[in-house]
């Protein structure tokens, strides 16, 4: 627009930080050769001067003259006719903060504009915006205007993989693009605090977040500091007051500070208002807050302090507000009441501010507050993966909350951290009999209950659970909520979907979630327990969408929880991926989980993600990653023992697939044998269908009989594709494969598909057989499996590339580099160099040069 001359003007316009400076200058940078630039930096402090930004062009001019815009026009035009008579070329008029022109400046510039003397590239924020005169030029058509927007989550992923060696996980980039908010400034002086400070680290080839992300990093510090400089006195002293208490109420700014400039830091939008009685206000971004709190030195926030408390009242706050206020008093070294301490402590541990909750809670000694104060320092703990800290924590205090409402989740809380840490439950239970005396009707405690509820969900015994939850059912509901009703219903949803009647196990999961709102605020994780009982029933059942929507629905209202519970939720959806068949997916989402997992398990699920991770790394021949996962699942703590059965089925599937011995395959067929198999018809019918997969057809009429007995979709699918298989009827199987396909078990139609066309081939049926192979190849493409299709399926019949070295073919064919292909495929270059090396010796080439020739055409 600036070069081929269609505007005048161009006016970019942005926020703070998001970059129009930078375009102003990458701008002039490139048309410097072409034209002569002028500056202009508008500031806050000129804003009351007419014509002070222009004094670099009007310096010959008269006292009088130099307020005449007349005179001023005059001695500009004079200038820029100074300047192309030396060397020729038009003149460009950078102006930096043009939303500080004052107006008699604003009204030369477009004069300027008008008269076509110089082209005019403007940076400018939306609020308070342009000038009056500078806004009509564009109006009139004379002008552009470009707006910049935040980085949105895309751009941000784009900039990291640019940035990052390696695999940048989704929960990584959310993290950071909710950090930065998306402001390239704040993004930049992120990403090299959090590295220099050891937060984002690289793990396994996978950047992980280690930590929250800092507001203390030099960068920032460096951010804030310029961002002040710029701003009168008073703005720097109301930002410090929001930063410190916020959110605060505006009235209270206002009071101090005043009204314009609450006005003119909301014009800039430095400052945000949520609405409510009172409205409140807040800093743009949280960790621009933290920086701008961490220049302020402790005598002078005690100041500030002072000064809010004396326009405040205190039975205004609320929440967040509420919470602050106790932060910034105990920061001050104010003394706040244990009460006052206890409701911040439970307010910063629902907002997963796990530190603050940790230091405010320790500061309790009222004794009767001590215990819940331990529990909610525990569950701090628990959040950030310090399963140690919190299982002592909670030994310490567990007992003398039984009276307390919290008593049943602290409990639940004290049995997780000690599993976390590889204690048996059985270990726990005794300690639990020993210590809790005995009540006088000879009834079990609601200790033992709730550690026998927990015995009965480990051995996944659906009829004793059921028979418990039968009888908690006929009691009336309570007020308050029944976190072990929530328990019961939740172990019992599990233990029905293992059995092969998940539509029963969801009806239980459903009803357990019925009892999560009383439940709110509670130290357990009941939401979360719930959800993975709620995804795992909907998969057996082979509900895929719902199974998905579950675990949507959950993210987008649980934000603040991901950095405790994401690597739950990716390893929910990567098995998700997996059950449906979609390996690369599913491979792509597991290995991020398993790291998120090896910092923080709330649900002891890591040895049951390893088990996965290594099914998929084998099933695509990644060899290196495969054998460093099975190191890993050896290498676990027992996990949640409902798992291990699954867990054990997948670690033989993967062997069989890494070895190809038949060692993997003998060892499900003994699990087949077992009695917990035998007990659990819906686990019995995965361990079968992973030897279907394997190659095993001894199984199909195995398949049949249990699939009988499986309630869902997903049973009836496999129970329909064993059957059309048995009866080798081409036909039969074409027809099979599109009922599947349409159904959405993509995975089984191809398995159809690939058997009608073997039947077909063997009718002499070729034609209809090519179509099979056609159709298979087109469910391969839906899933994802890109090298089962096209000419690498097949180089050369003799040739059998593993499914890893059909991926690196065709990326190297493709032209990237080793480690391009590395960071693609979420591996190590050696990894690719091997797969290389073997797949040049199988196809008699000595060079990736040769590789698309040894290919068929």
């Amino acid at each position: 627009m600036v070069r081929n001359g269609t505007h005048r003007a161009v006016f970019i316009m942005a926020g703070p930080g998001i970059g129009k400076s930078a375009v102003t200058d990458a701008v002039t940078e490139r048309l410097a050769g072409n034209m002569k630039i002028l500056r202009i930096h508008a500031s806050s402090a000129l804003a009351g001067v007419p014509f002070g930004v222009l004094t670099p062009y009007t310096g010959e001019l008269t006292a009088e003259e130099s307020v005449s815009p007349v005179a001023v026009l005059r001695s500009m035009w004079s200038y820029f006719e100074k300047l192309k008579a030396g060397s020729g070329g038009a003149v460009l008029l950078a102006v930096d903060d043009a939303h500080h022109l004052d107006d008699a400046s604003a009204g030369v510039l477009a004069e300027v504009i008008s008269a076509g003397w110089a082209t005019v590239l403007a940076a400018a924020r939306p609020r308070p915006g342009l000038p009056q005169p500078l806004d009509q030029l564009w109006y009139d058509g004379l002008a552009e205007r470009v707006d910049l927007r935040p980085l949105n989550r895309e751009q941000i992923e784009e900039v990291l993989d640019h940035v990052l060696d390696g695999t940048v996980p989704a929960a990584t980039v959310d993290s950071i693009w909710n950090a930065s908010s998306g402001n390239p400034r704040i993004l930049d002086a992120l990403l090299h605090d959090a590295a220099e400070a050891g937060v984002l680290a690289k793990r396994n080839g996978i950047w992980m977040l280690l930590g929250p992300l800092p507001a203390d990093g030099d960068r920032l510090a460096g951010v804030v500091a310029k961002d002040h400089l710029r701003r009168r006195t008073e703005e720097q002293e109301a930002l410090k007051l929001i930063a410190l208490a916020g959110p605060v109420g505006r009235k209270v700014i206002e009071d101090i500070s005043g009204a314009a400039v609450v006005r003119s830091l909301l014009d800039q939008q430095i400052i945000v208002e949520a609405p409510g009685i009172p409205a409140e206000l807040s800093i743009w971004n949280g960790l621009f807050a933290g920086a701008i709190r961490n220049t302020v030195s402790v005598s002078r926030s005690l100041q500030l302090l002072e000064k809010v408390r004396a326009h405040q009242d205190p039975t205004q706050l609320r929440g967040e507000g509420r919470l602050r206020a106790v932060e910034w008093a105990l920061e001050c070294g104010v003394r706040v009441s244990d009460d006052e301490m206890l409701a911040a402590a439970k307010e910063a541990l629902l907002r997963f501010r796990n530190d603050s909750a940790r230091s405010i809670a320790s500061r309790i000694h009222d004794p009767a507050m001590v215990p819940l104060a331990q529990a909610i320092q525990a569950r701090a703990l628990y959040n950030e993966g310090a399963y140690t800290g919190a299982a002592a924590l909670l030994d310490e205090c567990w007992l003398r909350l039984a009276d307390d409402p919290q008593g049943p989740a602290v409990l639940l809380l004290r049995v997780s951290a000690h599993l976390a840490i590889g204690h048996p439950l059985g270990m726990i239970a005794d300690d639990v009999e020993k210590n809790v005396p005995l009540s006088s009707d000879g009834e079990r405690s609601w200790q033992e209950g709730l550690l026998h509820l927990l015995h009965l969900g480990a051995e996944v015994n659906f009829p004793a659970l059921n028979d418990e939850v039968d009888t908690m059912r006929k009691r009336p509901p309570a007020e308050a909520g029944e976190p072990l009703r929530a328990l019961a219903e939740g172990l019992l949803s599990h233990a029905l979907g293992s059995a092969g009647r998940p539509v029963q196990g969801l009806e239980a999961a459903l009803l357990a979630a019925s009892e999560l709102p009383p439940l709110e605020g509670s130290l357990f994780f009941f939401p979360e327990f719930v959800l993975g009982r709620l995804v795992s029933d909907y998969l057996a059942m082979g509900e895929w969408e719902p199974a998905e929507r579950e675990i949507d629905h959950y993210a987008a209202g649980h934000t603040l929880g991901a950095a405790t519970f994401n690597g739950s939720l990716q390893l929910l959806r990567g098995y998700s991926l997996l059950r449906q068949g979609r390996m690369e997916r599913a491979y792509q989402v597991l290995l991020p989980a398993v790291e998120a997992l090896r910092l923080n398990d709330p649900l002891q699920l890591y040895r049951f993600g390893t088990a996965l991770g290594f099914y998929a790394a084998a099933r695509l021949g990644d060899t290196e990653q495969a054998q460093r996962l099975e190191q890993d699942h050896k290498d676990a703590d027992a996990g949640w023992p409902a798992h291990d059965l699954l867990a054990e089925a997948y670690m033989a599937a993967a062997a069989e697939y890494l070895a190809r011995d038949g060692k993997g395959l003998a060892a499900l067929q003994t699990l087949m044998t077992t009695t917990q198999a035998s007990a659990r018809k819906g686990n019995l019918l995965q361990v079968l269908a992973m030897c279907w997969d394997l190659g095993d057809p001894s199984v199909v009429p195995m398949v049949q009989a249990a699939a009988r007995d499986v309630e869902g979709r997903w049973a009836e699918a496999l129970l329909t594709l064993a059957t059309a298989w048995e009866n080798a009827d081409g036909d039969t199987l074409m027809a099979t494969a599109a009922s599947l396909e349409e159904a959405g078990f993509v995975n089984l139609a191809r398995e159809a598909y690939a058997r009608a066309s073997t039947v077909l081939e063997q009718a002499g049926e070729r034609r209809r057989s090519r179509q099979a192979v056609a159709q298979r190849e087109k469910c391969d493409h839906e899933l994802g499996e890109r090298f089962r299709e096209g000419r690498f399926i097949a180089a050369a019949p003799t040739v059998r590339l593993t499914r890893r070295e059909q991926d690196i073919v065709e990326l190297a064919v493709q032209g990237l580099t080793d480690r391009e292909i590395a960071q693609r495929l979420m591996v190590s270059v050696r990894t690719v160099e091997g797969h290389l090396y073997r797949t040049y010796v199988k196809l008699g080439v000595r060079s990736r040069d040769e590789l698309e020739a040894a290919l068929p055409k």
